[in-house]
């Protein structure tokens, strides 16, 4: 871990979202005027990875080209591997459950449980095979990857720490992680997770459909959110070694593996845009009221997976980040709420301001799940708080937030449902809410 944690250290990246990025970690490795010329410079294979359909618009278009040692095809045939506590949609093992959910952190993993055999599926919608919905998963390791690395064919995964970082060692480089940052890992794109620290833990949004995008400013105008110039893109690194490497490959739902014989994150050189990244949330740039009311939380929306219906996403992904409220005769936290869209919440450090922070409470490894038209808002505690603070300027930065929100009802796993860690008592947060209503003054 000491290594991993000094090789983390010592990363540069490329910056910028959506770029047409190019790097080589050998000088003279990328070809030049064409992407696949009659012989490779320095004896390797040139390989399209088409993260979009070849006719998807310009504008959507995802592929890169990778300069490898050995070609993706050069592998021996793959097969069924258990699927430990990782599930996909479609989500049939449950009912979708109109009820208020929320879990404590998962617990702790059995000794030698790295990232994949660490992730546990809480549910999701859609269908992998029909690439469309999302899944969430939670993951806790302990272990390293070791001579084992991961793709996944059903959907780019949005990996979100909430504690202990991480270093990916993907096919296009590294990529350092921290708690407070999130790392995307393409459709298709194969890595390996090495720990940095004793044990990691944290969140995973699968998108099965449209890549996450930033999303449109409107009248926002041309600055503001997550910009694009902190998105960090990693620089060539390969590995040229031989010997047995477990390739690990989940597709239309189910794990598959093979042994390969050598290392698959052999590429030396790479060019395009389909490509990993990583961004510090705390770089957000909140955009909230400076006079009135609390604004609807797409306000704080850092990717968008767009759905065929303009402005209805098929997964956001929005933080609530440090920032000020100053709204004047406002009830600041969260207003209650019913949603057409369905929200699974987690903590990353800290408390959240909607509500009580604590044992039984909302903590950092936890989530929540709200589906559509649960009604949900602020706890008791909360309430009564807000609606006799003395109003002035205040600072928010005494915690870490985000939110998984999409457009179809989320379907718990049954191990999810069953789980000893689901909160049986979480309605009891709304009770005590009194009646004040006076019909004349």
């Amino acid at each position: 871990m000491r290594d991993a944690r000094k090789t983390a250290e010592r990363l540069a990246y490329l910056s910028g979202f959506g770029n047409e990025h190019s790097s080589e970690a050998v000088p003279g490795a990328l070809p030049h005027g064409r992407n696949s010329p009659q012989r490779a410079p320095l004896g390797l294979y040139a390989e399209q990875l088409s993260g979009a359909a070849f006719t998807e618009p310009r504008a959507h278009n995802r592929r890169s080209w990778l300069y490898r040692i050995r070609p993706s095809a050069a592998h021996p045939a793959f097969v069924r591997a258990d699927n430990g506590a990782l599930r996909s949609a479609p989500f049939t093992e449950s009912v979708p459950d109109p009820n208020r959910l929320r879990w404590n952190p998962l617990p702790e993993p059995a000794p030698g449980t790295d990232f994949l055999a660490g992730l546990w599926t809480l549910g999701g919608n859609g269908d992998a095979t029909q690439r469309a919905g999302m899944a969430v998963h939670l993951y806790h390791a302990n272990s390293s990857m070791t001579d084992r690395v991961f793709s996944d064919a059903d959907g780019e995964l949005l990996i979100v720490p909430e504690r202990g970082g991480l270093l990916l060692r993907t096919e296009f480089g590294l990529l350092h992680v921290d708690p407070g940052h999130v790392a995307l890992i393409p459709r298709g794109v194969r890595f390996r997770v090495e720990l940095l620290d004793g044990d990691a833990r944290g969140y995973v949004c699968e998108n099965y459909g449209s890549p996450f995008r930033l999303p449109d400013l409107g009248p926002i105008g041309a600055n503001g959110l997550a910009n694009a110039r902190d998105f960090m893109v990693p620089v060539a690194a390969y590995e040229d070694t031989e010997g047995p490497v477990e390739v690990v490959n989940k597709f239309c739902g189910n794990l598959w593996r093979a042994t390969y014989d050598h290392s698959p994150l052999d590429v030396v050189a790479w060019h395009g845009n389909h490509v990993p990244y990583v961004y510090d949330l705390r770089r957000f740039n909140v955009i909230g009221s400076v006079s009135y009311d609390h604004p609807d939380p797409s306000i704080f929306t850092v990717l968008t997976s767009p759905s065929d219906t303009p402005g209805l996403a098929g997964v956001d992904f929005v933080v609530f980040a440090p920032r000020w409220l100053v709204g004047e005769d406002t009830f600041r936290p969260p207003y209650f709420h019913r949603n057409v869209m369905s929200e699974y919440m987690g903590l990353i450090e800290g408390a959240y301001d909607a509500k009580a922070a604590g044992e039984g409470g909302f903590v950092p490894g936890g989530g929540s799940l709200h589906n559509m038209m649960s009604a949900h808002g602020p706890d008791r505690e909360t309430f009564d708080k807000a609606s006799a603070a003395e109003l002035g300027p205040q600072k928010v930065d005494d915690g870490l937030a985000f939110m998984f929100e999409t457009r179809w009802p989320v379907t718990a796993t049954a191990q999810a449902a069953q789980a000893d860690h689901l909160q049986r008592g979480y309605d009891d947060v709304w009770s005590g809410l009194e009646r004040h209503f006076r019909p004349s003054h």
